[in-house]
């Protein structure tokens, strides 16, 4: 499965495979799946210096197709590369890291990593399709976020695909480096608090707070409903190819598939998540990444209600 992918209405598949979610009258879900495994790393622990020196380098190899972070309990470099990766480009970042290249632990994910979007129902845009993440507010005027790489391809937002129901209009929007959006509701009434667990009930959501590793967490998503996992990675950078860069990602194993983009990832009754992009499916499991909300949150001045 790819991340980064976009999928219009005509079903005709280009490389970028977008995940989206839907809150409200549009909810959202979660699923488990296997870590990527371990290639590389001699043991030596690094300094924090050393980290940033050696995520510096990496980020200078701008090599599509990897996503990494630091793991403070191991002092390494976690550099995770998908099945575009070719072993000169794992060489290639190796090289640029030079002296630090022990800092890096290289590990592979199946898949390719891609923004998640496709064609299809739940929140309709530009001929293409995306998952609502959490409602939120700003005083009486309520607002739906989902991912930035969603709110870039449309302005106006509808709640089906004859694009007969008005959803709302693109309030703000930032992809790359971020990746979160924000929409206007047309209808104060139509923003619901909860999140959808496609088994006829919902989640209040009453918070929102920032990810710790080995949390469980839960994805709901209009393409594969509501999945679980653990929190494997604070503060992933993800380049996703073409100058998409995308940076303080939460890294899960957190299965999910084209057209859950946007959607919501949370824990209990806390919203922690929107979903970004990553590699894998629900039927063997996955690596995606989740721009936290917290950032949103702040960036447009708005609340759980």
């Amino acid at each position: 499965m790819n991340i980064k992918r976009f999928s219009p209405l005509s079903g005709v598949a280009r490389r970028a495979r977008l995940i989206a979610v839907v809150s409200s009258l549009l909810a959202v879900s979660a699923l488990a799946a296997p870590s990527a495994v371990a290639e590389s790393g001699d043991g030596v622990r690094a300094t924090a210096a050393q980290l940033t020196q050696a995520s510096g380098a990496v980020l200078d190899a701008d090599v599509p197709g990897t996503a990494w972070y630091t793991d403070k309990a191991s002092g390494k470099l976690v550099v995770t590369a998908d099945d575009t990766v070719s072993a000169a480009e794992i060489a290639r970042i190796k090289e640029a890291a030079g002296a630090r290249a022990g800092a890096l632990e290289i590990k592979r994910a199946p898949g390719t990593f891609n923004k998640l979007i496709a064609g299809g129902q739940a929140i309709y845009t530009g001929g293409g399709r995306c998952s609502l993440g959490f409602n939120v507010r700003s005083g009486s005027t309520y607002y739906a976020l989902t991912a930035g790489h969603c709110t870039n391809i449309g302005s106006t937002w509808y709640t089906n695909s004859a694009n007969t129901t008005v959803l709302g209009s693109t309030a703000g929007s930032s992809f790359p480096t971020n990746d979160y959006g924000i929409i206007r509701h047309s209808s104060a009434s139509a923003a619901d608090g909860r999140v959808y667990l496609y088994n006829g009930t919902y989640r209040d959501i009453t918070a929102a707070g920032n990810a710790s590793v080995g949390q469980s967490v839960q994805r709901s998503g209009s393409t594969t409903g509501l999945h679980g996992g653990t929190v494997t990675g604070l503060n992933a950078t993800v380049n996703y190819g073409g100058g998409d860069i995308v940076y303080g990602l939460i890294q899960t194993n957190v299965c999910a598939e084209p057209g859950d983009s946007g959607g919501a990832m949370f824990s209990g009754s806390t919203a922690l998540g929107l979903t970004s992009g990553g590699s894998g499916n629900c039927s063997s499991g996955g690596t995606t990444f989740f721009q936290p909300v917290p950032e949103a949150l702040s960036a447009y001045g708005v609340s759980i209600f």
